[in-house]
Parts: C-alpha cells; structure tokens; sequence
C-alpha cells in the first residue's frame, strides 16, 4: 500500500496559498484516477484508490501544516507500513517554480511540514519536492509560502499539477526517473512547425 501525503493548511482560506500545493497535486490525482470521496480518518481526509495496481491512499492532513506527522503516523501505524510507503508532496522554496525533484530521504531545508512527519516516522519517506521558488530574503518566507500564487504562477502550477496527476502511476510504482522524464515532456513548449507542409 502507498500513503500519498499532500502538505497543506485546511480550509478555504489557505486553499490557493504557495504552501498548499500538496493539497492540490494530491486533489488532481484524486479526480484523475477516480478514487472514492474523501472521509475524515487519521486526523485528514482521505480517499481510496488504486495506482499503478496498488492500493493507494491519498491522505490531506487536517492538523495544520506543523503538525502533519501526527496525522501521517496514525496512518502508518494502523496499516501497518513503513516510512518506505509514504510519498510526500510539498513546496520547495530552493527550487524554481516549474521545477520538481523526487527523493528518498534527505534534508528538510526549514519546512515544518516535513519536519514533523520526520519527527513521527523518521527520514526514509520520499518527497515529491515541487518548486514555488523564494522570496529572497528569509524574513519574508513566512508570509511568501502563506499567500497566494499570482495569477501567472498559479496558470503554470495548474500544468504541473495536471501533469503530476497524469504520471501518478509511475510515482506509485517508484519509478522515479520515468515520472521525471514524462513530466519534463508533458511540461515543455510545444515545438513549433517548420515545414509549411505540415501546417
């Protein structure tokens, strides 16, 4: 089974804010792959489904970002699983937006979010990291990740949702270098034609 975790705050307030981009990527596979209603279980909402032939659970904790691992914890323990179930997707300041990484493991880079989610189940999960870019200055973090896409931004965090969505499988099935290179596709320009004949 595969615990697919979306970082975010609860509530309509927070719903379009930089911070909550798990939220949203974890909604779009939710839609996509036609999983059950979400239900309230583990301090979250979660939804069942099957990725890649495998049971899957999308999980939106409900405890506040700070919080998260409480939620992801009582999940693990119940069923049973190891951090090597769990994918987490969140933002990451480091990286540019319309950037992505995947990785097992590693720093938390200041984010709270996974912070304690090592603090519950330790630092062996993967992480879907999706890049919302910085403000510049580390004082303005804080308000930067809790505030809202621009509308520019949020057309293109559109596209790489639906391209996450699209490519959920391969996540599922760790087949992470695929994921990268389908999402890189479903994500470039489209070429433009050169040969009149072809238009």
């Amino acid at each position: 089974m595969l615990l697919l975790v979306g970082l975010g705050n609860p509530g309509p307030k927070y719903e379009k804010n930089r911070h909550n981009i798990g939220f949203m990527a974890v909604d779009e596979v939710v839609r996509r792959h036609a999983f059950g209603p979400y239900r309230a279980r583990f301090q979250s909402l979660v939804a069942e489904g099957v990725l890649a032939g495998e049971k899957t659970l999308a999980i939106k904790p409900t405890t506040f970002m700070n919080e998260s691992g409480r939620a992801v914890g009582e999940a693990l323990r119940f069923f049973k699983l190891s951090a090597d179930d769990v994918l987490v997707i969140h933002d990451e300041l480091d990286l540019v937006p319309g950037k992505l990484r995947v990785r097992k493991g590693g720093g938390l880079a200041g984010h709270n979010g996974l912070r304690s989610i090592n603090a519950h189940i330790g630092p062996d999960f993967h992480r879907l990291r999706v890049g919302i870019g910085h403000p510049g200055d580390k004082s303005r973090v804080h308000g930067y990740v809790l505030s809202d896409f621009a509308k520019a931004e949020l057309t293109l965090m559109d596209k790489i949702v639906d391209a996450i969505a699209e490519s959920a499988p391969k996540l599922a099935a760790a087949q992470h270098s695929e994921f990268m290179t389908k999402v890189a596709l479903d994500l470039a320009p489209p070429k433009l034609k050169t040969n009149p004949s072809e238009t």
